[in-house]
């Protein structure tokens, strides 16, 4: 089915998608758990089952993880519904849930991204690229919330939130290691090992290691990179005490690949492995530690503390930008996320919690080049940001009746910044040639009530409707108010006082359940959002901005007959501008620039040799979408098949393969408009990768 005819498909069936987990693999794993029964952890941190969850939650498994074996998070994520993350150069990425793919502070702040609950960046010092910290290989399982995210959730779980959760220990000892090989120099080796010892008295302690190393040379010229990640787990259990204590390390090095320029330049066997900006690159490092100590006072009463410290930095070379500017950032940052959850008679409970958090960040930007329109040469901004935030939460949940709930929340969010100009004033200079506006010392301020209202009503054992209502809110990210862009040609500047908080408000109506074999889970959202803060296409800031999200998503997954099983992930969604910006022709009903209607993953497994065996075809589509702001550029689209394949040859080893691209398509990872170009990354070639996984 071509693109095209997948378009119709879902306009007249109304789908929209999300990815399925229950049937990823068969190799080696248990049989798939019901989605009516799936646990899941990241609306109360506690745990609850999927049927009663008032809102759409995906959960990806451990089997899943392992028979993927992801190279990039987006190959496992883009199989969620309403998520579409595109691929720039080697890690880089942008991320799209239920919204447009965005940029700038608004990518960085908008999206959630947790490691066993707690996020992987400071409130307000987010990074766009923000799943490069993430150690999805090795996870335990991901979570994926579409839309805001419960009141235990604050900054960034705007457009959805990524719970990565670690692997926890083996109840026996065991150790794996996994290596692969692949076209333009890849390779990618990852272990584990793990055990647990019993105590007295019911005690157990167990620990886990995991590291990931990943090289690649780049399918395209002078680029490719080196990743390495490292993960130390340590649990200790007692009949009324739990403790999860983790220590995680991120380290990157890459060579980076900028944009090829030209309609359809991806398509150009003479350009698109070509790479104009050979000198660009990326070095950034992360270290995280968090533990979680969780006690039960009494058999209806718990309580749980989650101390927490992190400290990153990154230094690369903005070849997005015409001044090829080179930025460098980092902060530390400690905190303490506390919840008191009550269980009463009834079914009723009662989570209340006080989330803190102080961070100290820096940035500082310069431009080595010579001055160019609109981009002088030497500093641009250098500054700090001390910054606080404080929030109490209440979440609740009411049993009305054996099968109907109702879960209401509020979390009230207080953000302060103490912002330092180590740069000086932008006053003196020529506006037409520097855009820099840099802001004076200054505090800022900024106050967030976000409530949430949910129903869930069970109609039968295999039919479960739910409604969820809520308001997310955000604090704008440090670089929207303090790294702000002049008006070109103009003495204007932004007061950073005039940028708000950004509110998106919105109403999701869905169901889930099992129709015969078919386990499936439909939903529908409408939101609304203001004091949407961008860059428009000429690098121009903008404060005011207006959009609208409507769309449907699906996801279902059943087995077939003779081994076979079908999993299926389909989106259907539009994403509208609703103000009016004349110098970027923008006006309310325009389609908001790479926001496609249409997005689908669907993979046909099949097994064999008595399950030691596992085949999957994967067709991915990217419906096409507007580049520009104005709707008068677009990118077409397209759809990608991938082969996947696992053989367990013994208990103990297993072979495994994966054929991508497998009719050598031409396409962009992603298409954009700006500057007055067309730009793209585009996709790589069919390629070939294989691997062994040992196990002892």
């Amino acid at each position: 089915m071509g693109g095209r005819q997948l378009s119709g498909f879902f306009r007249y069936a109304s789908l929209a998608g999300t990815a399925l987990v229950p049937f990823a693999s068969a190799v080696a794993a248990d049989a798939p758990v019901p989605m009516m029964q799936e646990m899941v952890v990241t609306a109360t941190g506690y745990g609850e089952t999927r049927a009663t969850h008032a809102s759409n939650i995906t959960k990806i498994g451990e089997a899943v993880i392992d028979f993927t074996k992801a190279e990039q998070p987006s190959e496992i994520l883009n199989r969620v519904a309403g998520v579409g993350i595109e691929q720039g150069s080697g890690v880089e990425h942008l991320t799209a849930i239920r919204s447009p793919v965005l940029t700038g502070g608004a990518g960085a702040g908008s999206f959630l991204y947790l490691e066993d609950g707690v996020p992987l960046r400071a409130a307000g010092f987010g990074n766009v690229n923000g799943l490069m910290e993430s150690i999805t290989e090795g996870a335990g399982a991901i979570e994926v919330v579409r839309g805001p995210g419960s009141a235990l959730y604050g900054s960034n779980a705007e457009h959805g939130l990524i719970n990565v959760l670690s692997r926890a220990p083996a109840l026996t000892p065991e150790g794996s290691l996994t290596g692969s090989v692949g076209p333009h120099g890849v390779y990618n080796l990852d272990g584990s090992a793990s055990t647990t010892i019993t105590g007295d008295n019911g005690t157990t302690q167990g620990m886990r290691g995991t590291f990931v190393i990943n090289e690649d040379g780049g399918f395209r010229a002078s680029s490719g990179y080196g990743q390495q990640k490292g993960q130390l787990r340590y649990d200790f259990n007692a009949p009324d005490t739990r403790v999860r204590a983790t220590l995680a390390t991120v380290n990157l090095n890459q060579e980076t690949a900028g944009f090829i320029t030209g309609k359809d330049a991806y398509k150009d066997p003479a350009l698109y492995k070509t790479n104009p900006d050979s000198d660009a690159y990326r070095d950034a490092w992360a270290i995280r530690s968090a533990v979680r100590f969780e006690r039960d006072l009494d058999s209806d009463t718990t309580i749980a503390l989650t101390p927490y410290m992190r400290t990153n930095a990154m230094k690369f070379l903005m070849h997005f930008l015409p001044s090829k500017s080179t930025e460098e950032s980092a902060h530390w940052s400690g905190g303490l996320l506390t919840s008191y959850e009550k269980r009463l008679s009834g079914g009723h409970k009662i989570i209340v919690g006080f989330d803190s958090e102080y961070t100290d960040g820096t940035l500082k930007e310069v431009q080595d080049g010579a001055t160019i329109p609109g981009y002088l040469t030497g500093v641009h901004y250098d500054y700090d940001v001390k910054s606080i935030v404080l929030a109490p939460y209440l979440h609740t949940v009411w049993q009305l009746d054996p099968a109907t709930q109702i879960t209401a929340g509020l979390r009230y969010e207080f953000t302060r910044y103490d912002y330092t100009n180590n740069a000086g004033p932008t006053t003196g200079l020529l506006y037409a040639v520097d855009r820099a506006a840099r802001p004076d010392n200054r505090v800022d301020t900024y106050s967030n009530p976000t409530p949430k209202l949910g129903l869930t009503h069970i109609f039968s054992d295999a039919f479960t409707g739910f409604i969820n209502i809520a308001r997310a809110a955000r604090a704008p990210q440090t670089t929207d108010i303090y790294r702000l862009q002049k008006v070109t040609g103009t003495a204007f500047a932004i007061d950073p006082g005039s940028i708000n908080s950004e509110i998106l408000d919105s109403i999701e109506i869905g169901t889930r359940g099992q129709i015969g074999t078919v386990d499936y889970e439909l939903s529908t959202y409408a939101m609304k959002k203001r004091n949407y803060a961008f860059r428009d296409a000429s690098g121009n800031t903008i404060t005011n901005g207006k959009t609208q999200h409507l769309g449907v998503e699906l996801e279902f997954a059943t087995p077939l007959i003779w081994n076979f099983d079908l999993a299926a992930a389909a989106t259907y969604a539009r994403h509208t501008y609703e103000f009016t910006n004349l110098p970027e022709k923008i006006f309310p009903g325009n389609e908001v620039d790479t926001a496609p209607r249409t997005i689908a993953n669907v993979r046909l497994g099949y097994n064999f040799d008595a399950d030691r065996a596992r085949l999957e075809l994967e067709w991915v589509h990217m419906g096409a979408y507007k580049t520009s702001a104005d709707n008068l550029h677009d990118y077409g689209g397209h759809d990608l098949l991938n082969l996947r394949a696992e053989y367990e040859l013994t208990k103990n080893l297993s072979l495994f393969g994966r054929l991508a691209n497998i009719l050598d398509t031409r396409y962009a990872d992603r298409a954009d408009f700006a500057f007055g170009n067309e730009r793209y990354f585009p996709g790589e070639d069919r390629a070939v990768y294989a691997g062994a996984t040992v196990r002892f």
